[in-house]
């Protein structure tokens, strides 16, 4: 029988056999395993046991990129150490030196550096360009494209990428696909079961929902994934079991997170598209009466201080990250965009009026009043 998602999130882990059968998995916090004999030790690299030691796969890292697999639908899975390390392993198993690839131009700011310096000191190479327009890729695509990189869900922007139109064009050019998923999640979006090759997510974020782990989680293709775990492990690029474990945890409540976020994100947005001193929201209105994401972003009209904007918020912090169940606030242009170039952020309308909030699973109408009455307070 085909699990719903909610079930599959809580269930995706099988009964355990032996003499102990903990209801939850148990914690593997040990750098290597043991064998009885060389006889068991030999199997193990001839594939007969799973377990050596943590860098190169442990229970608990495992149980995380299997069940992220599932929830994406795809059929493997590598976690490793935070969301950079996962989207680098990713790049890495499909593009090397010499090589090229073609980016969306509205990605988060750290895969904008990675990809624009990095890896250009690595030998690959990368054009960013609109998605939205086709004509812009076609342009772009060079003898040596590799890869297609983009965002279900753009950082900070909230542009919903046409994954239908970006696996069609890729498919047409013969080009591998990455997609970082992490604001949308499974929950809203499965790229993977739209033909995407390769999916990744922050599991800093959605994946543990609590701000308390860095993780990151690739899942694809078979394939690919047996590259960029080589990738993970060579490059000791591993995520903790501890850390893997707290992830496990975190994942569970991911459906009841992102209904709650996701209905409190929309009524948000709806409220202060109607306030005179918010300039634009940006937020997927159109994709689902019930809300799209937890993420909105807005742009302060000229006649509020953002500054004081944000010293007139009273229990909602701000922080460089975003999707913890608490509300959360930043600013993209000193945080999470720092890197780019000025015309960069000026072209796409990354200024220092945009505000991108974290929804959390307050109230909202204790979420509004916030952000409202932020607003009145930093009037000029």
């Amino acid at each position: 029988m085909t699990k719903k998602f909610e079930t599959k999130v809580l269930h995706s882990v099988k009964k355990q056999k032996g003499q102990i059968k903990s209801k939850v998995s148990p914690i593997y916090q040990t750098s290597a395993f043991a064998f009885d004999d060389l006889d068991e030790l030999e199997g193990f690299y001839q594939g007969e046991g799973n377990y050596l030691y943590s860098r190169v796969s442990n229970p608990n890292t495992d149980e995380l990129a299997s069940a992220v697999a599932a929830l994406e639908g795809a059929p493997a899975g590598v976690a490793s150490s935070s969301g950079m390390s996962a989207i680098l392993a990713g790049i890495l198993c499909v593009a090397k030196t010499g090589d090229h690839v073609l980016a969306a131009d509205d990605l988060y700011g750290g895969s904008y550096h990675l990809l624009k310096e990095e890896l250009n000191d690595l030998g690959i190479s990368t054009t960013f360009v609109s998605f939205s327009n086709p004509q812009e890729m076609e342009n772009a695509i060079q003898e040596n494209t590799k890869l297609l990189y983009t965002e279900s869900v753009t950082n900070p922007l909230l542009r919903v990428e046409d994954l239908d139109g970006i696996v069609k064009f890729a498919k047409n050019h013969n080009l591998y696909t990455l997609v970082d998923n992490t604001f949308a999640t499974p929950y809203h979006c499965k790229p993977y079961t739209l033909g995407v090759d390769l999916v990744v997510h922050s599991a800093t974020k959605y994946i543990g929902g609590h701000s308390d782990i860095t993780a990151g989680v690739l899942v694809g293709k078979e394939n690919l994934i047996a590259k960029a775990k080589s990738k993970v492990v060579n490059f000791g690029a591993n995520v903790s079991p501890f850390e893997a474990w707290l992830t496990s945890r975190g994942l569970k409540t991911l459906a009841l997170r992102m209904k709650a976020q996701s209905f409190n994100a929309k009524g948000l947005a709806e409220a202060l598209s109607l306030n005179k001193h918010v300039e634009k929201v940006y937020y997927p209105f159109e994709q689902a009466s019930e809300g799209f994401g937890a993420m909105v972003s807005i742009v302060l009209h000229k006649n509020i201080d953002v500054n004081q904007f944000f010293k007139a918020l009273s229990w909602v912090k701000i922080v460089p990250t975003l999707a913890g169940v608490e509300t959360t606030v930043s600013h993209p242009l000193t945080t999470s965009h720092r890197a780019l170039p000025q015309e960069v952020c000026e072209s796409l309308g990354i200024t220092k009026q945009l505000v991108r909030i974290s929804v959390g699973i307050e109230h909202l109408d204790d979420i509004t009043d916030e952000f409202e009455s932020a607003i009145e307070q930093a009037k000029l």
